[in-house]
């Protein structure tokens, strides 16, 4: 597709991308503790070993409020990344953010601070990820934190924030499997925005910009 002037200039490196977890890497149960639930999107485990084998690092940036609302524990949530990670083969880092949106912490996209704190793990500048996510505030996150962020829709994506963005791509596979064929440098404006209907979440709440209203942004 086009790009616009408003549009970052690619990365002229790639060396990791970073998932968001729910309703990107797994299906989205909202407030999920039980690994026992954790299903992998379709895609999924394929597009990890595409970068595994590439030697592209990987990791997961996830909000999981469910802690500071009282609905999880934090060992509810390692429980459910550690399956995940089994699922998926083993990802280099997983960081999340426990607290609620009202608490107005640095970590909480689309704040940086799991951006920049994956990267650090990893061993690579911020600069030199992707960010791919299922809601906007995954791709503010990734600009927040001086990545690239690519919105991968599903049917809870609000339409408004898919025609916002302009770096998309119809589903998970494909926006890897671009990221790696443009490389470098990586030209995000390949990347296809994705026409199927898609259904607008009803509002549960007044948005705000901490707070995008579904279950998975948790």
């Amino acid at each position: 597709m086009t790009g616009t002037a408003r549009s970052p200039a690619p990365p002229a490196r790639l060396s990791a991308v970073l998932f968001d977890r729910d309703g990107t890497l797994v299906e989205d149960v909202p407030y999920n503790g039980d690994p026992a639930l954790v299903r992998l999107l379709p895609g999924a485990r394929e597009a990890v070993d595409l970068l595994r084998a590439e030697g592209i690092a990987t990791g997961v940036v996830s909000n999981q409020s469910g802690i500071g609302r009282g609905l999880l524990s934090e060992s509810d949530v390692l429980r459910v990344n550690a399956r995940a990670d089994e699922l998926l083969g083993t990802l280099g880092a997983w960081v999340f953010c426990p607290h609620r949106p009202e608490a107005d912490c640095a970590c909480r996209k689309p704040r940086p601070g799991l951006v920049v704190e994956a990267a650090r793990r990893l061993g690579v500048p911020p600069a030199e990820c992707v960010v791919i996510g299922d809601i906007r505030a995954d791709v503010l996150a990734a600009r927040a934190a001086g990545a690239r962020g690519v919105l991968v829709p599903n049917a809870a994506t609000l339409r408004t924030e898919v025609e916002a963005e302009r770096w998309t791509a119809p589903d998970l596979l494909t926006a890897v499997r671009t990221l790696l064929q443009q490389r470098p440098p990586l030209d995000p404006y390949s990347l296809q925005e994705p026409r199927p209907p898609l259904e607008p979440r009803s509002p549960l709440e007044p948005r705000s910009p901490l707070e995008p209203h579904r279950g998975g942004a948790a």
